[in-house]
């Protein structure tokens, strides 16, 4: 399944819910904060499947927020693609991205 299709699904799930009409992009913002928190302590703990979880309801938020503002994810991650694509450099074992 697409990024696209998958997008659309949750699109049409919070719409059914009255999530998209009756919630706001800085709500949708702030739980997804919320969520990434709980992806943090799931990341601490090593635990995959609540990682899993974690990670998905990061996304809902995303579409959420996005749907509200009237862009779609896929094209962000497109927009944000485009802009990185020809980057050149390296990742170092401290963490910092080195530009060549």
């Amino acid at each position: 399944m697409s990024y696209a299709n998958v997008e659309m699904k949750i699109v049409q799930w919070s719409e059914a819910r009255r999530i998209i009409q009756n919630s706001t992009a800085w709500t949708q913002l702030l739980k997804g904060f919320s969520e990434m928190g709980e992806l943090a302590d799931a990341t601490i703990k090593d635990d995959k499947e609540e990682i899993v979880d974690a990670v998905g309801d990061v996304m809902v938020c995303l579409v959420n927020y996005c749907a509200i503002q009237d862009i779609d994810l896929v094209s962000c991650m497109d927009a944000a693609y485009s802009q990185i694509k020809d980057r050149k450099g390296t990742l170092l074992p401290n963490g910092v991205f080195v530009k060549e």
